[in-house]
């Protein structure tokens, strides 16, 4: 099993980087293009609670996933959990916590391949290594840009 972090200092608030992650056009802003993000069901009840499935659109490719959102086992921070997708073996913590400047945002992945066949081959493309770190660097860029911009209200429930 693999881990990926990524880090970095978002000048916002606690409620602004919580209302950021509670607004549900949260996902459309961190997909990359030309990548296209269709969500087909949304139960999340909160950032700790429910089940998000969604498409993720590589030109014609489409790729489906299911991912259950938990508690994480630390302050200001939640679980994204792959129950249904491509990888053998995929959860993402989304970490945020005061510092000078800002928020530190931290985004730690766990990940295990496929062993064989075509996903093993195509999420090793598309969701490790350098293409991984563009991603978060992408997400991270877009976060900086948002969060900051939005009104912390509850959005989410």
């Amino acid at each position: 099993m693999k881990t990926f972090t990524h880090r970095s200092v978002i000048p916002a608030t606690l409620e602004q980087i919580t209302a950021f992650y509670e607004d549900p056009r949260i996902l459309g802003w961190l997909t990359p293009p030309p990548i296209i993000m269709q969500v087909r069901s949304d139960k999340r009840t909160s950032l700790t609670s429910g089940e998000l499935e969604f498409t993720l659109w590589f030109g014609p490719l489409p790729v489906r996933w299911k991912a259950r959102h938990e508690p994480a086992a630390i302050e200001y921070a939640f679980v994204d959990r792959m129950i249904e997708g491509p990888v053998a073996y995929w959860v993402h913590q989304h970490g945020y916590r005061p510092v000078e400047g800002g928020i530190e945002l931290t985004d730690e992945i766990s990940i295990e391949h496929q062993k064989t066949g075509f996903w093993s081959l195509f999420t090793r493309l598309v969701f490790d290594g350098l293409p991984l770190r563009l991603l978060f660097i992408y997400r991270h860029l877009r976060t900086r840009w948002s969060a900051p911009r939005l009104q912390p209200k509850a959005t989410m429930g």
